[in-house]
């Protein structure tokens, strides 16, 4: 296998290509790239970051499927994921998708045929690993399948499935060798195959590495656009520290065109951490920003169980807005005077305010009736 990509020469070309991501009039990596239709979905071309997530019902269950993207539609997801493990599963992935008001993507491992029959039965995109499809000529048939429905593949590198031969060299780093096995795919596409539907992922489980990564393809594949994720980053806790940490980076930098948090955990808790990652980085919003302080013995009020009563109320709530509940009046309404809504709470008490102009007073009892009432009116 050949490689072009020199050692040194990546990590300097990867500052590089982060320098001037954050250079006034430059464009940045997201805006320079392709863009790729998923479904009715764009991504790359300076689209915003599509949310995705993977649906982890048993394969051949139509119904539960389904009833996970409904789920995960309502929570924010534009597209889904359905592995395909087994030949047999794909009459359930063709009804899926038949059914599904989300474009579903056919996430194929070691068997080519399958991604091929996956695309003749309505997949929006098709996933393949380069580490276990069976080599570049393998492929060539996958291409046509998807030339001839109309549909992109992500090539989906993984740091624990590198062929073998690019796993053993010792020359490079893993982010190198994650992008020299995608760049390989990319350049046979491309070049021998004249396909250019294509997605990049570059996965790895720890956080330095993924960033490495993803400024690396940035920098050597500036027109693929570009899935970025910390892939088996942990249960809810730690994997959203992991994703946010690793991604929130990258997003700044303007490197990634679709996203997902990968948890062990509800798929749509997954969704819901993307939006609360964009919206924190003023990318996209779509669900309400909590604003809560950190109690102290100035609290008066079980502040802890209202801001938690607050956020479960909020988690249906389809409005950009920002909701603050403050502990007392030291931080609020004063440090949450750019909230849309609010309460700062005192002695079995609170003021509900809206950008910085107190409402009115309500009962400790009433705070969250009273907030809710108040943003419905926004």
């Amino acid at each position: 296998m050949t490689n072009e990509l020199k050692p040194r020469e990546r990590t300097d070309a990867a500052a590089d290509a982060s320098a001037s991501s954050r250079t006034p009039g430059v464009l940045k990596p997201h805006e320079r790239t392709r863009c790729v239709m998923v479904g009715n979905v764009p991504v790359g071309g300076g689209a915003p970051v599509a949310v995705q997530s993977m649906l982890n019902a048993a394969p051949d269950d139509v119904a539960a499927n389904l009833a996970q993207i409904e789920a995960l539609a309502e929570a924010g997801c534009e597209i889904v994921r359905m592995a395909i493990p087994r030949r047999n599963c794909l009459d359930a992935f063709e009804a899926v998708c038949a059914a599904s008001p989300l474009p579903v993507v056919a996430d194929i491992h070691f068997d080519a045929r399958i991604a091929i029959e996956a695309a003749r039965r309505g997949a929006a995109k098709l996933r393949i690993n380069p580490g276990n499809i069976g080599g570049l000529e393998a492929t060539r048939a996958v291409i046509a399948a998807a030339r001839a429905a109309g549909i992109p593949i992500r090539i989906g590198v993984n740091a624990g499935s590198l062929d073998d031969a690019l796993a053993a060299r010792d020359d490079l780093t893993l982010p190198e060798k994650l992008v020299a096995s995608a760049v390989e795919y990319v350049r046979f596409f491309e070049d021998e195959c004249d396909f250019r539907d294509i997605v990049v992922s570059a996965k790895a489980h720890d956080v330095q590495t993924t960033i490495d990564t993803y400024r690396l393809l940035a920098s050597a594949l500036p027109q693929v656009p570009l899935h970025i994720g910390v892939t088996e980053a942990g249960t809810a806790f730690q994997g959203i520290i992991k994703s946010a940490c690793g991604l929130g980076v990258l997003l700044e930098e303007g490197i990634g065109d679709t996203m997902r948090i990968s948890l062990t955990d509800d798929p749509v808790v997954e969704v819901r951490a993307c939006w609360t990652l964009l919206g924190s980085l003023d990318l996209r919003r779509r669900a309400p920003e909590l604003i809560s302080c950190p109690t102290c013995g100035r609290c008066q009020v079980n502040l802890i169980g209202l801001a938690r009563e607050v956020e479960e109320r909020l988690a249906n709530v389809q409005k950009p807005v920002k909701v603050a509940v403050m502990g007392c009046v030291v931080n609020g309404p004063g440090e949450a005077a750019d909230a849309d809504i609010g309460v700062a709470c005192g002695a079995g008490s609170g003021v509900v305010f809206s950008h910085g102009k107190i409402v009115r007073k309500v009962p400790e009892s009433d705070i969250v009736t009273a907030l809710m009432e108040e943003l419905e009116t926004l």
